[in-house]
């Protein structure tokens, strides 16, 4: 996998840049000087999209789709969920979870079971199956990161560890994964 060059914000120079894409292709890149917020927009992009191409490529067995595995963390976390607590983690219609759900039922990563606490509602809960799939996803995409980050000299390893606090918090002022709206200050 070829590196992309990073945009550089401290370079005085014309509204845009130009990259060159993983084909040789010359790509308009952000602008000089562009706001924190489209950069970091860009590197989360960029590294969630790199992950994923990583790991389909060296590990072929790995054809969980994204939303499930979102779904497979949160119930990791909490479980057993209603349909209607994982659609507002996740930020999805109930209609959506609920047919994700139908899929990872059929697939023997979750069950359905009826709410001990309502017996009229149901919850759902990760089977065995379901928490081997994510102990293996998550192993795997680790393992994706700790190389990619053992490649970076030490300089750069500290900015990004130094940095995990801060998009920590940037994540929770975003709603986190509970669906609330941030705080007001």
């Amino acid at each position: 996998m070829s590196a992309q060059p990073r945009p550089d914000v401290s370079a005085p120079g014309p509204a845009a840049q130009t990259r060159t894409g993983p084909a040789g292709e010359t790509r308009p890149g952000p602008a000089a000087g562009a706001p924190e917020a489209r950069l970091l927009t860009e590197a989360v992009t960029r590294l969630r999209r790199a992950l994923r191409s990583s790991i389909r490529t060296d590990y072929p067995w790995e054809t969980l789709p994204m939303a499930q595995v979102e779904l497979l963390q949160v119930l990791g976390e909490h479980s057993p969920a209603r349909i209607s607590d994982l659609a507002a983690r996740r930020r999805l219609a109930p209609s959506t979870v609920s047919g994700l759900i139908g899929q990872m039922i059929s697939a023997g990563l979750v069950a359905r079971d009826v709410d001990a606490a309502d017996r009229r509602a149901s919850v759902v809960t990760l089977t065995d199956a379901g928490r081997e799939k994510l102990a293996a996803w998550t192993t795997a995409h680790e393992r994706r990161i700790d190389a990619a980050l053992g490649a970076l000299d030490d300089d750069a390893r500290e900015a990004i560890g130094n940095a995990l606090p801060a998009l920590f918090q940037l994540a929770e002022n975003l709603g986190g994964e509970t669906g609330e709206a941030p705080a007001e200050r």
